[in-house]
């Protein structure tokens, strides 16, 4: 069975693990803070440093999920010379109504991929246990033309 892995540059994978973890973490960190999260970005710069992003539509203190997202591809677009890559993170449900992380990740290369976390919060308190990721292909949103 062939991976992503097997086509793609050493160095292009470390930049996608590289903000998977950035992601993951950082989105932990939100939910054992505050219960939850709104999209945010995570790029790998030129010089090979992780950077967190964060998009305001101004549409109120709970803009829409989808609309903050539509604005990290945006800029994400804007900025993907400066780039090697970039995820965008989400809080959303699957289908069997459980909890799950979203990490769409995207490399200049042209490596797309989706990972998802299944994620449950503990009964007391707010630690959070993720399951086991699944990935996939993804449509690339940024480095498309």
């Amino acid at each position: 069975m062939t991976s992503w892995r097997d086509d793609t540059s050493a160095s292009a994978q470390d930049d996608l693990d590289s903000i998977l973890n950035t992601g993951l973490e950082a989105a932990i960190n939100q939910l054992t803070r505050h219960g939850e999260f709104f999209p945010f970005g995570v790029t790998v710069a030129g010089d090979g440093e992780d950077q967190l992003v964060a998009a305001e539509p101004g549409l109120g203190e709970q803009p829409p999920s989808l609309e903050v997202l539509r604005m990290l591809v945006e800029g994400a677009r804007a900025t993907r010379t400066e780039n090697r890559a970039v995820a965008f993170v989400s809080d959303v449900k699957l289908s069997d109504g459980s909890d799950a992380i979203r990490v769409e990740m995207e490399h200049r290369e042209g490596v797309a991929l989706a990972v998802v976390a299944p994620y449950r919060r503990r009964r007391f308190g707010r630690l959070v246990n993720l399951g086991s990721l699944s990935a996939s292909a993804a449509e690339p949103r940024v480095w498309t033309d």
